[in-house]
C-alpha cells in the first residue's frame, strides 16, 4: 500500500479502463443524450408551430409553392459558408443546429413578437398603417436579429471549443440567417402566390415572380449579411486573450455586432417601407452591395490568415521531427491538401484518402491550438495534454499521410524542385 498523497497506487488486477463497469453518477439533466433529445424536441415543436402558422396565412397551395421556391437558394448559401470553413471545418451538428434554430425557433419568436408589437402599436395609436411601418422598420430588426443571435450565443457558450475564430462566427451566423430567410421566404412567396390567385392568374403570376426576384435573386444574402455582423462580434470575442480585458470584450464585442446588425437591417427595411422602389434600389446599390463585398473580402481574408497561421506555426513541429519539412507547406495550401488526398486515394483507396484527411484535420487543430496558447486563450496545462493527444493522432497516421503531403507540396509548387532538363554545377539528380 503506497503512502497517502505520495506514490500512485497500482491497480494491476483491475480490468482495462474501456471495460470498467462503474462510472461516476451524473445528474439526469446533465446527460448528453437528455440534452440532445431536449434540443431536438424543442426545435421540432417550434417547426410544427411556425410551419402551421405560415400555412394558415398562405393557404396550402401557397405554402407548397413558397416552400418549393424558398428552398432553391438554401444549398447555395450553405455551400458558400461551408467553403469559408474548409481550413478547420466545424462539426456539422453545430451548423445544423444553427440552421434549425434560425428556421424554426427564431422565425417563431419573430412572427409572434412582431405581430404582438404591431397590434399593440396599432391599438395605442389607432393608426394601423403607421404601426405596420414602425413594426417593419424598428420592431422587426430588433426582434429578428436578437432571435438569430441567440443561436450564436448558445454555441459560443456551450460549444466553446468549436467556436475559436472570426470565421467560425461568420459561418455559424450565416447558417442561422439562412434558416431564418428560408422560413421567411416561404411566408412572403406563399402570400404573393395567394395574391396572384386572387387576381385571377392561373399559375405563378407577376407578384410571385417579382417577390422571387427581389428576395431570392437580388438579395439572398440580405439576412446572412445582417447576422454575420453579430457573428463577427462573437468571433472577435473568441479571439480575445485571457486577462482582465477579456471579460468586457466578450460582452461588448458581440453586443456591438448585434447593434450594428440591427441598424443595417433597419436601414434595409426602412428603404423599402418609406422610400419606395427608388430608395430601395439606391440603398441596395450604394450600401448593401459594397457592404456585402467588404464582408466577403473579410471572410476570405480571415480564411487566408488561418492558412498563414498554419504555415507559421507547424514548422516548429517539423524542426522537432514530428513533421517532414514539406508538410507545413502542403498543409497551408488547400490545393496541396486536395492533391495529397487524391494521391492517397489512388494508392490506398478511400481508406487512404480518409487517413490523410484526418491527418490534415489534426495538424490544423494542432496549429491553431499552439497559436491560441501563444495568445493566452488556452491554459498551459490543458495545452500540454491536448498537444500530446494531437501529436499521437498524427503519429498513428504518419506512414500514409506524410509521403502524400510531401509529394503534394512538390507537385503543387509549394516546394521548389529543379527542372529535369537542367544541370546544376554539373550535377543533375534525375540523371543519376
Amino acid at each position: 500500500m503506497p503512502a497517502r498523497d505520495a506514490d500512485e497506487p497500482s491497480f494491476a488486477v483491475a480490468a482495462d479502463r474501456s471495460q470498467w463497469r462503474y462510472r461516476p453518477r451524473r445528474a439526469f439533466w446533465r446527460s448528453r443524450v437528455v440534452r440532445a433529445v431536449a434540443v431536438i424536441t424543442l426545435l421540432a415543436l417550434c417547426a410544427l408551430v411556425i410551419l402551421a402558422l405560415v400555412r394558415e396565412q398562405t393557404g396550402t397551395e401557397g405554402f407548397l409553392v413558397g416552400l418549393g421556391l424558398a428552398v432553391l437558394p438554401v444549398p447555395l448559401l450553405m455551400a458558400a459558408f461551408r467553403w469559408l470553413d474548409r481550413v478547420e471545418p466545424g462539426p456539422w451538428k453545430n451548423l445544423l443546429f444553427a440552421f434549425a434554430w434560425g428556421a424554426f425557433a427564431a422565425a417563431l419568436v419573430a412572427i409572434l413578437a412582431n405581430s404582438f408589437a404591431v397590434r399593440w402599436i396599432a391599438t395605442a395609436t389607432a393608426d394601423p398603417g403607421s404601426a405596420d411601418d414602425l413594426g417593419a422598420t424598428v420592431i422587426a430588426p430588433v426582434v429578428e436579429e436578437s432571435a438569430k443571435a441567440a443561436a450564436i450565443l448558445l454555441l459560443f457558450l456551450f460549444r466553446r471549443r468549436d467556436f475559436r475564430s472570426l470565421v467560425d462566427g461568420v459561418v455559424i451566423a450565416g447558417f442561422t440567417a439562412t434558416g431564418f430567410a428560408f422560413t421567411e421566404n416561404i411566408l412572403y412567396l406563399g402570400n404573393a402566390f395567394g395574391e396572384d390567385q386572387d387576381l385571377g392568374d392561373g399559375g405563378i403570376g407577376a407578384v410571385t415572380a417579382g417577390t422571387f426576384f427581389v428576395r431570392v435573386v437580388m438579395s439572398p444574402f440580405a439576412h446572412p449579411l445582417f447576422t454575420v455582423l453579430t457573428g463577427i462580434g462573437f468571433g472577435l470575442a473568441a479571439l480575445a486573450p485571457r486577462g482582465k480585458v477579456r471579460r468586457p470584450r466578450k460582452v461588448l464585442l458581440p453586443l456591438a455586432g448585434l447593434l450594428l446588425a440591427m441598424g443595417v437591417h433597419a436601414l434595409w427595411n426602412g428603404s423599402a417601407t418609406f422610400g419606395g422602389p427608388l430608395a430601395f434600389y439606391a440603398v441596395y446599390g450604394m450600401f448593401m452591395v459594397p457592404a456585402f463585398g467588404l464582408l466577403t473580402w473579410l471572410a476570405v481574408w480571415s480564411r487566408q490568415k488561418e492558412l498563414r497561421t498554419i504555415a507559421g506555426v507547424l514548422p516548429a513541429y517539423a524542426a522537432a521531427g514530428w513533421l517532414s519539412p514539406e508538410e507545413p507547406l502542403a498543409l497551408s495550401s488547400m490545393r496541396a491538401r486536395r492533391t495529397a488526398r487524391a494521391v492517397a486515394a489512388g494508392r490506398y483507396g478511400k481508406a487512404g484518402a480518409r487517413t490523410v484527411g484526418e491527418y490534415e484535420s489534426f495538424a490544423t487543430t494542432l496549429a491553431f491550438l499552439r497559436e491560441r496558447a501563444r495568445r493566452g486563450t488556452v491554459p498551459v496545462p490543458d495545452f500540454a495534454a491536448r498537444e500530446q493527444e494531437l501529436l499521437h493522432h498524427l503519429w498513428e497516421r504518419r506512414a500514409t499521410a506524410s509521403p502524400a503531403l510531401s509529394y503534394a507540396a512538390r507537385a503543387t509548387g509549394r516546394v521548389w524542385v529543379p527542372p529535369q532538363y537542367l544541370d546544376y554545377g554539373g550535377y543533375n539528380p534525375y540523371k543519376g
